[in-house]
């Protein structure tokens, strides 16, 4: 080792395998999946994750694990952000139909009045992501980020085309979730 070189320490290896890991899949990796695969706690990747953003990587937490955010997300897709409210027992209802009509839902928000704005990435592209997604929050006991606001909440929504947001908007307006201003 030269005078000059610094030795990587065991953390900055594994951050640099948690990017490996992030970047070579296509869909979210669970933090004890990761956790597991480096030998470590689900609580030291948690931490990792943390340090992996504030050196500016985007990792994206989605309620199925990370995901590593790609250029490739950005720019050809329409994007629009919907309000909604409806019941807890119609999400399931609300989500297909976004993705039935060529939508993906990427995140729920909520404006809170002490806390401001709260986002959660979801990125739901799919009737079984939609189906996993409620499975798990009816098997969590925990109250969906919703239930903050009386309801109301936001979703931002990708499509292909602007013609397919417009569908969306219709059919959630039609099943009375689209709130209008």
């Amino acid at each position: 080792m030269t005078a000059g070189s610094k030795r990587m320490t065991d953390g900055e290896m594994r951050r640099m395998n948690i990017l490996e890991i992030l970047n070579d899949r296509t869909t979210p990796v669970s933090g004890t999946e990761l956790a597991g695969e480096l030998g470590v706690s689900r609580q030291v990747i948690v931490q990792d994750i943390a340090l992996l953003r504030a050196d500016n990587k985007e990792i994206m937490s989605t309620y199925k694990g990370y995901i590593l955010h790609s250029p490739e997300m950005d720019g050809r897709e329409c994007m629009r952000v919907m309000r909604v409210n409806h019941n807890t027992e119609d999400t399931l209802d609300e989500l297909q139909t976004i993705v039935d009509y060529g939508g993906r839902v990427l995140d729920v928000s909520v404006e809170h009045g002490l806390y401001g704005h709260i986002t959660v990435d979801l990125i739901i592209n799919n009737r079984l992501d939609a189906s996993e997604f409620v499975a798990q929050m009816e098997q969590s006991h925990d109250q969906p980020l919703k239930a903050l606001t009386g309801g109301c909440h936001y979703h931002t929504v990708a499509a292909q085309e602007e013609r397919n947001l417009n569908l969306i908007e219709e059919a959630l307006d039609k099943k009375g979730y689209l709130m209008r201003d």
